[in-house]
């Protein structure tokens, strides 16, 4: 049986984690604030076009979206309503199973993202760049930015 983390790796543990959460924290505002100001749209809406546009076809499920994503069913439908909304995205039916709905990039929704992928990579590395520099948490972005993370 393997033995359990002592609590001093245990506390390790929780202090590193919390330095990644406080990162992730930071970057996420950063991100959202930007791509919302510069092109008017969020950040799960931005990764759902991201994750559409690289797709095979340019369409997914909506459940392996969701999945990419980070959402639940039901807020991964209420996300792609608001790109089909914006003309950024459709739902079609699966001809095979017409209980599978994909998501499916428009033309409008591929220049919306192309737009906003420099903002994005720009504030991501900014955002970065800045937490690296704060003595407590810069060896946390260092690691995340190591070729070996």
């Amino acid at each position: 049986m393997a033995a359990s983390p002592s609590v001093t790796q245990r506390t390790f543990e929780q202090a590193a984690w919390n330095r990644v959460l406080v990162v992730h924290a930071h970057v996420e505002r950063e991100l959202s604030v930007a791509l919302q100001r510069r092109h008017a749209i969020g950040l799960s809406e931005f990764r759902s076009l991201e994750h559409l546009h690289g797709s095979e076809n340019s369409e997914l499920r909506m459940q392996d979206l969701a999945e990419k994503v980070g959402l639940n069913q039901s807020s991964v439908t209420r996300l792609v309503g608001r790109l089909e909304t914006a003309g950024f995205a459709y739902k079609d039916l699966c001809p095979s199973d017409k209980r599978g709905v994909y998501a499916v990039i428009t033309d409008e929704g591929r220049r919306r993202y192309e737009a906003a992928r420099a903002t994005y990579a720009e504030v991501l590395s900014s955002a970065l760049d800045a937490l690296a520099a704060d003595p407590e948490l810069g060896p946390t972005v260092h690691s995340l930015r190591s070729p070996q993370a």
